[in-house]
């Protein structure tokens, strides 16, 4: 072989690079929807974390005052300034979620958005912050984001008045007053949507009563979230399942509700 042979056959033609090209390109695809697949699965993971150490802070405030934490202490209407505290549920837990320091600095008697608490509420906390959730900020309205809201009914079989769920407004239950069973009955879940406004922790309107499926697409505060196919919901005995988009409205309802007396409540009919 001649050495000019030689240096003919050294590289790639066009073809053989453009069939390369194109395997990479094949790889690639293959590869990309199973790396995005274990991405939202350590999400998914992650969040129901955070819900489990909310379930663990629950029962250690029903623990040491015997109760549940009241939804939201004295309402009041959004957009608007008046004496009333609007404190939710979940800055009653923050002892039991290592956020001791937190708690020391929120002025009880003053309302949520009051300059005296103003330091506490803008501090965002992770535990109330889901990672496949569609809003990037730390902050919701300058104060600390939560993608978890309390459950106080439903709407799905009739108007959620009274209040059907466990924690709602100006009143705490006690495990005896849950009469569904605390395995059947829905305390915090998943409203992870870019729109919802009242989505602050210490804010006392970060609650919802359910009036649709599951991931329902609609303005208004729901069971909805990013992860693929439903979203998860913390119970009442700690454990946290994800609720598919396909469960029964009926089945939600019950489990939405803590003395409804309800068939599929009382089956535990959810997966």
């Amino acid at each position: 072989m001649t050495r000019s042979n030689l240096h003919a056959r050294v590289g790639m033609t066009l073809v053989e690079l453009l069939v390369v090209v194109a395997i990479v390109a094949a790889l690639v695809a293959l590869l990309l929807p199973a790396v995005q697949a274990a991405r939202e699965a350590a999400r998914r993971v992650s969040c129901l974390n955070n819900l489990k150490s909310v379930g663990c802070a629950l029962h250690g405030h029903l623990l040491a005052r015997r109760t549940f934490p009241v939804g939201c202490r004295e309402w009041r209407a959004p957009g608007r300034k008046g004496p009333e505290r609007c404190l939710a549920w979940s800055c009653r837990i923050l002892p039991w979620l290592e956020d001791q320091h937190v708690a020391d600095q929120i002025d009880d008697g003053k309302p949520f958005d009051d300059m005296a608490n103003a330091a506490a509420a803008s501090t965002p906390l992770a535990v109330f912050r889901c990672a496949s959730a569609d809003r990037f900020d730390l902050l919701v309205g300058g104060l600390g984001r939560s993608d978890y809201g309390g459950v106080n009914g439903e709407r799905i079989r009739s108007p959620n008045t009274p209040e059907k769920g466990v924690l709602i407004h100006d009143r705490a239950f006690a495990e005896r007053d849950i009469a569904d069973g605390l395995s059947h009955t829905i305390l915090v879940g998943e409203c992870a949507s870019g729109a919802w406004a009242d989505g602050q922790w210490i804010n006392g309107r970060n609650l919802f009563d359910q009036a649709y499926a599951v991931n329902w697409p609609t303005w208004e505060d729901e069971l909805r979230s990013r992860h693929p196919g439903g979203a998860q919901a913390l119970f009442g005995d700690g454990s946290v399942r994800l609720l598919a988009e396909t469960l029964d409205t009926r089945v939600l309802a019950a489990s939405c509700t803590r003395a409804g007396g309800e068939i599929e409540s009382s089956q535990g009919a959810v997966p």
